[in-house]
């Protein structure tokens, strides 16, 4: 565990981060970004690294050395990620390219029945809108999209005015993107299961902050992405509880997702080798599971208000400023680390530019992939600084201090 006493110590965790140790121009790098990508420490470098140099081989396919070492791994590597989230066993954990991929497995798979409905929210990141969309343009299921409030609160009634016999899947994140704001997901899974109707949550931007009990929230299926959480890209994971998936059909076919191959028929494999068709990504899966060890070896509730005091460094310095609107509750202890704002008569992207240019802050522009929040509240795009464990009070305010100088001079 990492830090001094009760005040997190970001400069020592720094240390485990190759990549905040770059100059560009002769000064210091300032990532704030990290609700699109975190970036990954040395030990779950390492992890990958040790793949390839002492068993590149293949799971659950080869008997030789390298193949035992690397199905072992694997293993280990799935029961890591069933303790990440308080899953009741390994098989309940299926290894997926990102949290996209398990979305769409469920929406794919679900065996849907003549008017069945899905329900989401208007916050939805397009990864859990988009493959519901594509089912109610097929004609599978008919999508409901409650509203949430002006800062981006979900009210539970509103969520329960929608919920009738024809709803088989409620579909919602647990933090969003857009805001930061964290939704009722445990009120909503208990609801749901009053009705008998089946959850699925987008915990993408919950993991990297909070410990998550899946068992605990009550949720049937649970997603997030490696590349979120301090692990690399193309790696996701879909939780499902074991019935569930028990039930569901294979998403893509292929190798190592049967035990048998007749003329005509196969003898498939339960959950969740079902679900992974061809050779996985080794390397990813032990980098996933390390950064959830890494995660899991820090103090998290520190981590989190360390997280949580940068993010009111940043915002009260601007928030009474004229031309700069928050998107989401103003109060930044509602926000978690996201501060997603609009600069009054300055394009996102050139603003965006400016500070990557002059001081090497980098932000993300544009919609979030939340098209559907912006068309409907008549928001162009904005501008998201998101903080995460490595970043430090002296960012913070150096961010403040520079879109403030936006705000004088643009």
């Amino acid at each position: 565990m990492r830090g001094d006493g009760p005040r997190f110590d970001a400069q020592k965790l720094r240390l485990d981060f190759p990549a905040l140790a770059r100059l560009h121009l002769g000064r210091p790098v300032v990532y704030l970004d990290n609700a699109c990508m975190t970036l990954p420490p040395a030990p779950v470098l390492e992890a990958m690294a040790r793949y390839y140099r002492e068993h590149p081989g293949c799971h659950g396919r080869s008997n030789h050395l390298f193949g035992r070492e690397t199905t072992t791994a694997f293993n280990a590597a799935r029961a890591a990620l069933q303790r990440f989230v308080g899953a009741a066993r390994p098989e309940e954990v299926v290894f997926t390219k990102n949290a996209t991929e398990a979305v769409n497995l469920v929406a794919h798979c679900w065996p849907w029945k003549e008017g069945d409905a899905v329900v989401c929210t208007d916050l939805e990141h397009n990864s859990d809108l988009l493959p519901w969309r594509r089912l109610q343009e097929s004609g599978r299921v008919t999508l409901r999209v409650v509203r949430t409030a002006p800062d981006t609160s979900l009210d539970l009634e509103s969520l329960r005015s929608a919920l009738d016999g024809r709803v088989r899947l409620v579909a919602l994140p647990q933090v969003s993107n857009l805001s930061g704001v964290a939704l009722p997901v445990r009120e909503v899974c208990a609801l749901a299961r009053t009705l008998g109707v089946r959850v699925l949550v987008d915990g993408t931007q919950a993991v990297p902050h909070v410990p998550v009990d899946v068992r605990e929230l009550g949720a049937d299926f649970y997603v997030f992405s490696a590349h979120k959480m301090l692990g690399p890209a193309g790696m996701g994971c879909l939780y499902g509880r074991r019935e569930l998936l028990a039930g569901l059909p294979p998403f893509l076919s292929g190798g190592e997702t049967v035990s048998d191959v007749g003329p005509e028929a196969c003898e498939l494999l339960g959950p969740p080798e079902r679900f992974e068709a061809g050779l996985q990504n080794y390397a990813g899966a032990l980098g996933f599971a390390r950064a959830a060890e890494y995660l899991s070896g820090l103090d998290r509730a520190a981590a989190e208000a360390h997280v949580r005091e940068l993010n009111r460094l940043a915002t009260e310095p601007l928030a009474g400023q004229r031309r700069f609107r928050i998107i989401g509750p103003r109060d930044p202890a509602r926000r978690g680390g996201i501060l997603n704002f609009v600069i009054e008569g300055l394009d996102s992207h050139d603003a965006a530019r400016i500070l990557d240019s002059s001081d090497n802050i980098m932000l993300r522009a544009g919609r979030h992939c939340v098209h559907s929040w912006y068309r409907r509240n008549g928001v162009a795009d904005s501008l998201r600084a998101s903080f995460y464990i490595y970043n430090t009070r002296e960012e913070a305010e150096l961010f403040a201090a520079k879109v403030r100088d936006l705000l004088e001079h643009f």
